[in-house]
This record gives structure tokens, sequence and C-alpha cells, in this order.
């Protein structure tokens, strides 16, 4: 029973879901930033249909628990499993980032504003070649937090069987009695998601590291 349990089989199969953990939380990251980042303009301008549509959408999805959503979209949407939790994580993920971008562009001086407008800058030039490129700097950190956040919630996609790495070490652990191999399963899982969140979380310390 142990060597089954260390065999490369094992091994093979929780790699396959690690894949799909990985391929979920990278699909949500890339929508989530392209969507939020819209989301977060069109608060922090204030103005229109469109600020307030996004303030509803930011406000109503942060209060939702993510859990509710993936079930939700799973059994309401006529899309793989895979695509519906790409969809449910996306859907809280792109408001979450949007707030976080708009606190950024908000901590941003008037003073920025107005200097930017005596050179001649229109609202967009502003927004585009003086504040955004600011606000970089003071969201980093916390944008890269929700990304290791986003690659944690996948696990979440086991409750309507997506087969990422929550799943494949849940199949495992139904084959196995004794709360050892159980107990060991939990720590490979856990070490998994410990190694790629710190990997990212050195990767994202590197880059900016000449950021000032």
């Amino acid at each position: 029973m142990t060597d089954e349990f260390l065999s490369w089989t094992t091994a093979l199969f929780l790699l396959r879901g690690f894949g799909i953990t990985l391929f979920i939380a990278l699909l949500t990251i890339f929508f989530s930033f392209i969507i939020g980042s819209l989301l977060g303009v069109l608060k922090f301008n204030g103005k229109g249909i469109g600020s307030k549509v996004s303030a509803i959408y930011i406000d109503v999805a942060r209060n939702l628990p993510l859990i509710l959503m993936i079930i939700m979209f799973r059994f309401t949407l006529p899309l793989p499993t895979i695509a519906s939790s790409v969809v449910a994580l996306t859907f809280l993920n792109c408001a979450l980032i949007g707030e976080i971008i708009r606190g950024g562009m908000s901590a941003i001086p008037k003073g920025q504003w107005e200097a930017a407008y005596s050179q001649g800058f229109s609202y967009t030039g502003t927004l585009v070649f003086v504040v955004i490129p600011q606000a970089v700097k003071k969201i980093r950190k916390p944008l890269m937090g929700q990304f290791i956040t986003i690659i944690k919630d996948t696990s979440l996609c086991a409750v309507v069987a997506v087969h990422e790495l929550m799943y494949s070490g849940q199949i495992i652990m139904g084959r196995y009695i004794k709360s050892v191999y159980i107990i060991g399963l939990y720590a490979v899982i856990a070490m998994i998601y410990f190694g790629i969140n710190s990997l990212l979380l050195y990767i994202s310390k590197w880059a900016i590291r000449d950021i000032k």
C-alpha cells in the first residue's frame, strides 16, 4: 500500500490536477486584470452611467461568497466545468482588482492632475501618462497578493468536480483508510500550493526591485 501511495501514478495524477489549477488561475488572472482595470478606471472617474454601473457591480461582487458563485455559474451557464469556474473566479476577482486599481488612482495627489493640465494634457492623457504609472507603484503589492489569492481560491472549484489539484487529492484519498496517508497527502498538496505561491512572490519582488 505504501509503495502504491508513493508511486509515479499518484504523482502524475496530482501533477495533472496541478496543471489544471495553474490553467484556471492564469486565465482568471488575465481576464480579471483586463476587466478589473476597466472597472477601476470607470469607478474612479465618478461620472456617467459607466461609473455607476461599475460601482454597483464591484459592491455586489465583493459581498457574494465565491463558493456560491462557483456553484451558481456551474449549473446556470451552458459551459464546461473549467470554463464556468473561470467565469465565477473572474466575476469576483475583477471586482476586487478594480477596487485595488481605483484605490491606487485615488491616492495620487490632485496636484499631479493640475500640473498635467497646466502642461496641456487632456484628461485621458493625464490618466495614461501621469496617474496610472504612479498608481502602479502603489498597487503592485496588493495586486500581487490578489493574484496569489486567486491561485489558492482555485481549490474551491473542487465542489463542482473540477479536476484541479485539491479534487485530484480527494480522489486519491478515497482509496486509503489510514490517517497517515491522508495527512501525508494533505501535506503534499499544501507544499505544492506553498511552493508555487512562494515562487510567485519571489518573482514579483525580483521584477519590481528597481521600481521605487
